[in-house]
């Protein structure tokens, strides 16, 4: 299948884009290393480039599943990984190729606060799922609990130190990512996910776009965005404008709010919704709680700012990410 994206691109300069990349490829880099060398037992731990040998996929329970596809927990050379299989969307098949690709804006990357990418391909072997799979990526598996199931399923609601400590972690993210000029345009607490340990991974890249250095469009000058929740989708791209890293910053400030509310931002007609973030500078309302303390106070500041609707005056990831340290001092 035909990439919209040259597997140069993730080719690193001493691999010319002529070798054999085998069944299945991964994304990541090449240090200096031929592929002989590289042992098995270390496939998950170098950010290498290796041939998938499905043999050693195993996949063990259905974790998700949706319009995207399927997610599953399996194991990769005996150890845990999740296993993301991209549908085929029947009435665009060219948004379902987009969201596989768009998954390995980040294959080479690597932050505690992302979901790796450990392997992708576009080949798999045959079965009667794969003719309606337009390819699979493994990825480290970061759990099942995601942040909108922390915040709306689970008893004890977030204090404050809970909510800076995840806002620490999923803003710590997107700054690598934006230092990398990748934006995700699709975050939201369904796309967060929080692992044993307790620390959160952004995840869920099958919106991402890679800008161009010192811009917002793409070469051609005409990145525009429709994809993403409406939710959580910033003003300037409900009006089809283009897409840039502050569209990130306007999502962290509805999951932030959603982590101190624990409630919906909007409720009604969608389109009603939609129009109102945009003609009327809607925004989700701001609870007693919000006002109760002085912490309470400086997150709904942090907030303000953050969905605010011009771009320019919303800050920038390590902008934000000092001031969520500040106010972790005060605690």
């Amino acid at each position: 299948m035909p990439s919209p994206i040259p597997i140069s691109r993730f080719l690193p300069r001493a691999l010319p884009p002529t070798t054999s990349l085998g069944p299945c490829s991964s994304p990541n880099q090449l240090q200096g290393r031929r592929l002989s060398c590289i042992k098995p037992r270390r496939v998950l731990r170098r950010r290498s480039w290796c041939t998938v040998i499905w043999d050693e996929l195993k996949l063990l329970d259905l974790v998700g599943s949706g319009g995207f596809g399927w997610v599953y927990k399996g194991t990769y050379y005996g150890q845990t990984v999740a296993i993301k299989k991209v549908r085929k969307c029947v009435k665009n098949k060219l948004a379902a190729r987009h969201s596989f690709w768009a998954e390995l804006n980040v294959a080479h990357l690597v932050h505690e606060n992302i979901v790796r990418v450990v392997a992708a391909t576009t080949s798999v072997p045959a079965d009667p799922e794969a003719e309606d799979c337009v390819g699979t990526i493994i990825m480290e598996y970061a759990g099942r609990t995601s942040l909108d199931h922390r915040i709306y399923n689970c008893t004890e609601p977030l204090e404050m130190r809970g909510c800076l400590t995840f806002s620490h972690d999923i803003v710590s993210g997107l700054s690598f990512l934006h230092s990398h000029h990748i934006v995700h345009l699709d975050l939201k607490p369904a796309n967060i996910l929080i692992t044993e340990a307790g620390r959160c991974k952004i995840g869920d890249f099958g919106c991402s776009h890679k800008l161009p250095i010192g811009g917002d469009l793409t070469p051609n000058g005409q990145l525009r965005h429709l994809a993403g929740t409406y939710t959580h989708r910033a003003p300037e791209l409900l009006k089809g404008g283009r897409a840039t890293l502050k569209a990130d910053i306007y999502s962290f400030a509805i999951t932030l709010w959603q982590m101190i509310s624990r409630d919906q931002p909007y409720s009604g007609d969608r389109q009603c919704v939609m129009y109102a973030v945009v003609a009327y500078n809607r925004r989700p309302s701001f609870s007693r709680i919000f006002n109760e303390s002085s912490m309470g106070r400086g997150i709904r500041s942090i907030i303000s700012n953050c969905w605010e609707c011009e771009p320019n005056r919303r800050p920038s990831a390590k902008q934000l990410l000092e001031n969520i340290d500040c106010l972790k001092v005060q605690l």
